[in-house]
């Protein structure tokens, strides 16, 4: 339990710092910010990779996508969402993102893994699903990837 409680905070802790360094990706809606970032898998340290089951590799990208919803008292508090999506590269050719939710304490992330087409600028089209009574909101980014050798 312990060594689980370990990862899930070195999970927590890369996808923070990855994030961080794309500051501020959100798109706000209402009372909902939905942040997003797209990384290289191989910046995951291998134990979190296997205990998260995720492949870690030079052309393997990990989509991230958290909502959290602003509080009267200016805080926020993670949502959980449904994410779907695909992401294309300039070529057109469309891959289709599978989202997984992974809860861990007060944080809420859905994560999906992409093939990365070397400097090439790739295309995120997501629809995220905060409320159920609500329609999807759109997100879209565009990243360029850089394959480390």
């Amino acid at each position: 339990m312990l060594r689980r409680l370990i990862i899930s905070a070195a999970l927590i802790g890369t996808l923070f710092a990855t994030t961080a360094a794309y500051a501020e990706q959100f798109a706000q809606v209402g009372d909902y910010e939905i942040h997003y970032s797209a990384v290289n898998s191989s910046f995951l340290t291998p134990e979190v990779a296997q205990a998260n089951n995720l492949q870690r590799s030079a052309n393997r990208g990990l989509v991230n996508v958290s909502v959290r919803e602003r509080q009267e008292d200016g805080s926020t508090r993670p949502v959980n969402a449904s994410v779907q999506g695909h992401v294309s590269g300039l070529t057109g050719a469309q891959e289709s993102l599978s989202f997984r939710t992974v809860h861990d304490g007060d944080a809420t992330y859905h994560l999906a893994p992409f093939t990365m087409r070397e400097d090439e600028s790739m295309r995120f089209e997501l629809s995220v699903r905060y409320d159920r009574n609500a329609a999807p909101e759109p997100v879209n980014f565009i990243q360029r990837f850089y394959i480390d050798r």
